[in-house]
């Protein structure tokens, strides 16, 4: 049976979709705007064709298979389905509650080895809010806890990829990176001085490329010391919170010396240095609207870094504005960045594909493609518009449900007219 439904019918298409089961993997998405990076690109009629949960073709001219659930969207935006990064999703719930927030820890021995995937809870109401936002994956991100001003923590612990899928089993991928904060805060940690920091974090690196040993110095334990071996050996990236220029040279040269696979996060500055950011090849996140110095770290942040560092030949990749009741909003900062000279296309590949790419599953996730997982977004316009609102999504070919805390909330308590 096929379906119509008109561009802008939000409720009906939502309606339309939650009618079949939550199970359902196999349909054709026909009469659609695809808006994809990747070879399919941009298509004014399009048509998608799944099939248990992963994408067998995309373009203009595709054959909708007899008997296949088809849904007709009218002409309506589809897009693969968003990649949060620099989140805290499914570790916090309530920023001010400390027993809600498994971001961080004041162990002493425990630093490098922190492991995000360990805390993550399906449960968290926020996973459905970020989701409503077109994210369908996410990184999720260690912090540092400083509470303790004695102790010495260079490193805040592994990253993980999460999916948001209306499941059990969100860990999608573990030990995405290694988080390492630089700049005054990062000094602050290590010795009060970035050159304290610097002479450290060698010693760091030439200790764990040696033989284990029964101690060692900086708080580093054993466990410490072996989750920096990926590190050291190219296969896992050191994602670095840096924003002063000077301080991505720094560690820019650090990585050469080292010959560490480094991806930098923040990076107000980082269109000051862009041409050595891109010859070293490191990709970057960020989120376009830091503009407002905070501190002395960020006095050249500027809206114009998205654009300046992506006609540099940097692959950059968009975050939210906080990691986790904001995640959302990832896409409305990519849209500021593209009324600051980001190509719109970039924007959108800033969203999907670059982080993605940067994080190891560009085989899998990022655009619209055949053999690529199912993650795919409905619009009822445009999807870098703040007013523009998903009415379907799909991870993993599985319809997920457009509810959320805050949508219930709002049904519950909403005056009856």
């Amino acid at each position: 049976m096929q379906r119509r439904f008109p561009v802008f019918a939000a409720l009906a298409l939502a309606l339309a979709v939650a009618a079949a089961p939550a199970a359902a993997q196999t349909f054709a998405i026909t009469n659609a705007h695809l808006l994809t990076p990747g070879p399919v690109g941009e298509v004014k009629n399009g048509s998608v064709i799944v099939r248990d949960g992963r994408i067998v073709s995309a373009g203009a001219t595709v054959a909708v298979p007899a008997g296949m659930r088809v849904i007709d969207v009218g002409g309506a935006t589809v897009t693969p389905g968003l990649i949060a990064v620099n989140t805290a999703l499914g570790l916090i719930e309530v920023s001010s509650v400390d027993g809600s927030v498994d971001t961080k820890t004041h162990n002493s021995g425990i630093s490098a080895s922190f492991d995000v995937q360990y805390g993550l809870n399906p449960a968290s109401t926020l996973i459905p809010i970020a989701r409503l936002g077109g994210v369908t994956h996410a990184v999720v991100m260690p912090d540092y806890d400083d509470s303790d001003q004695e102790r010495e923590l260079p490193f805040a612990g592994k990253a993980a990829l999460i999916s948001l899928g209306d499941g059990v089993n969100i860990l999608h991928r573990p030990g995405v990176g290694m988080m390492l904060e630089l700049g005054e805060d990062g000094a602050a940690r290590i010795g009060g001085s970035r050159a304290a920091e610097f002479v450290q974090l060698r010693q760091i690196f030439d200790l764990a490329r040696q033989p284990p040993r029964d101690e060692y110095p900086f708080e580093l334990s054993q466990a410490d010391v072996a989750a920096l071996k990926p590190v050291l050996a190219g296969t896992m990236p050191l994602i670095v919170v840096v924003h002063r220029a000077v301080d991505i040279q720094q560690m820019l040269k650090l990585a050469r010396e080292y010959r560490l696979k480094i991806i930098l996060s923040g990076a107000e500055e980082a269109w000051r240095v862009a041409d050595e950011i891109a010859a070293a090849k490191v990709p970057v996140l960020i989120n376009p609207t830091s503009n407002i110095p905070s501190n002395f770290d960020m006095l050249g942040a500027s809206l114009r870094n998205a654009a300046i560092l992506k006609a540099a030949g940097v692959d950059i990749a968009i975050g939210g504005n906080d990691g986790g009741h904001r995640v959302r909003e990832m896409r409305y900062n990519a849209g500021l960045a593209v009324s600051r000279g980001l190509p719109y296309a970039a924007g959108i590949e800033a969203l999907t594909l670059a982080p993605a790419r940067i994080f190891g599953v560009a085989d899998q996730l990022g655009s619209i493609a055949p053999g690529k997982m199912a993650d795919l977004v409905i619009w009822d316009g445009d999807p870098l518009e703040p007013l523009t609102q998903p009415t379907a999504i799909f991870i993993a070919g599985r319809e997920q449900p457009l509810e959320s805390r805050a949508t219930e909330l709002g049904k519950r308590y909403t005056p009856a007219r």
